[in-house]
């Protein structure tokens, strides 16, 4: 039994995305324990996606190579601090800071791991991991083992004070860079897809994060293009993307956090995938994924989202690219047809015009 109030704390030591995947179990936890203390620790440069969130009232991060004094500092301030620790991950550092964050310890064990015998040990109930669930699926059967209803949205960022600046109307977003080069599509692509948009009567905005390089690619995608683009890339924090994208008419991007925000957001998304399998990390619809994405398909639709793969015969393969490295090039993406893309987009405009 937990004491109540409950102080409990979520450990996510994960990129973007999967911070944001996590939130349905945040709500879960913050709803099935009445007045509980609840607080999430994560990687420095994530807490972005958690900031406005009403679930939570801290978010303590961790720099991803954090050194012996920041790791030590950390142990100090999480010592026996709280009454339950739940860990998100099978790994060795979130689960000896769950042992370090409090008496009582949750997490996930994996059946193939050799050294999971001290996790065991360690973590007073375990889950055992299934592979084959979808992220936010397997996250929330850690509410099974606790007793508690589980709540299947995804919880996004929020600010009271925003910094948009005026925006057309109507306008649909693109995102066209991922955070790795095998999850890229072409720049002919966006650039087709983007005149496409213009003679359809929407308004471009384009996003992107603020990195010198990540720059220098959106400037060769989007120059000299027949229709003006806005740029937003790198001038928002999250909470105002999110604020954006609610406003979309519809939203491209490939497989990254800003897809999976849009998606959650409830924005009309169409989510391009190349290398990773859907079932797995596909997009998690707002109010939930009903059923699941099949690992391959053409265009598949669920919710306020579809998925358009190239469904080559070694789709999904789960792997680095095809050269397996991230730096590699992906041959379902880049023989991936801006007609497909575009039959997609022409769904949800159609979807969203009728509601």
């Amino acid at each position: 039994m937990l004491a109540h109030p409950a102080r409990i704390l979520v450990i996510t030591l994960r990129r973007l995305g999967d911070v944001l995947l996590t939130t349905p179990l945040i709500r879960s936890l913050k709803l099935g324990f009445e007045g509980c203390t609840l607080d999430a620790l994560v990687f420095r440069g994530t807490e972005g996606m958690l900031e406005g969130n009403r679930d939570l009232n801290d978010v303590i991060t961790l720099p991803q190579s954090a050194s012996f004094a920041e790791t030590a500092d950390l142990v100090r301030r999480l010592w026996r601090h709280y009454d339950l620790a739940v860990t998100t991950q099978t790994g060795d550092r979130p689960t000896f800071l769950a042992w370090v964050a409090a008496r009582q310890r949750l997490g996930f064990v994996a059946q193939t791991d050799s050294g999971a015998w001290w996790k065991r040990h360690v973590l007073n109930r375990h889950v055992p991991v299934q592979d084959q669930n979808h992220r936010v699926v397997e996250l929330l059967r850690l509410t099974g083992d606790l007793g508690i209803p589980c709540r299947p949205e995804i919880v996004c960022p929020q600010s009271t004070r925003s910094a948009l600046p005026a925006l057309p109307d109507p306008y649909a977003v693109l995102h066209a860079s991922p955070m790795f080069r095998i999850r890229r599509w072409t720049n002919d692509g966006w650039r087709t897809l983007a005149s496409a948009l213009g003679a359809r009567g929407l308004a471009v905005v384009a996003t992107g994060g603020p990195e010198p390089a990540e720059k220098e690619y959106l400037d060769n995608v989007w120059r000299d293009l027949d229709v003006p683009v806005m740029r937003l890339d790198g001038a928002l924090r999250w909470p105002d993307l999110a604020t954006l994208l609610r406003g979309a008419a519809v939203y491209v991007g490939p497989d990254t956090s800003m897809t999976h925000l849009a998606a959650g957001a409830g924005t009309p998304t169409v989510a391009i995938y190349g290398p990773a399998s859907p079932s797995i990390i596909g997009p998690w619809p707002a109010g939930g994924l009903e059923a699941p994405w099949a690992p391959a398909g053409t265009i598949q639709h669920r919710g306020n989202v579809w998925v358009v793969q190239n469904p080559l015969p070694c789709l999904p393969c789960n792997k680095l690219g095809c050269e397996g490295h991230l730096n590699s090039h992906s041959q379902c993406l880049d023989e991936l047809s801006v007609q497909q893309v575009l039959a997609a987009v022409d769904q949800a405009l159609e979807t969203e015009a009728r509601t």
